[in-house]
């Protein structure tokens, strides 16, 4: 499989709407945790491969620190998604997920707030520069 812009953005949309299908069977207000669970049996549903709390690890000049980091949720060893069911949604969010994208070098990854009206009104995609080096499609 060749790892095209495309490819990376074609399954970042069905992951959405695994999100929106989540957000539909149960609605805003509960836990982030619920949803994490209700949204990894979609996403396997649909046969993504997903790695839940997957630790990040801190590279500092070239040496390896450990990690005291844990992002959400790792698709296809590709597109980081975190969750959040808040109610406000503040910028240290998508610092968080964009530090998380550059310490594992992955393209793209998806800030999804379940704590809302509407799924697709309230995420926010994000990009590195790992994936503006991929070709086109």
């Amino acid at each position: 499989m060749r790892i095209t812009k495309k490819y990376v953005n074609d399954i970042a949309y069905r992951i959405v709407g695994c999100a929106i299908e989540v957000h539909k069977q149960i609605g805003p207000g509960l836990l982030e945790s619920v949803y994490e669970i209700c949204f990894v049996e979609e996403l396997n549903s649909q046969r993504f491969e997903v790695k839940r709390q997957v630790a990040v690890p801190i590279n500092y000049k070239g040496k390896d620190l450990g990690t005291n980091l844990v992002l959400d949720l790792l698709i296809n060893d590709l597109i980081i998604v975190e969750l959040k069911a808040v109610e406000l949604m503040i910028p240290v969010f998508k610092a968080q997920i964009l530090s998380y994208l550059k310490l594992t070098g992955k393209p793209k990854g998806l800030l999804i707030n379940f704590h809302c009206e509407n799924i697709k009104d309230n995420l926010i995609p994000l990009v590195t520069d790992e994936f503006s080096k991929l070709p086109e499609s």
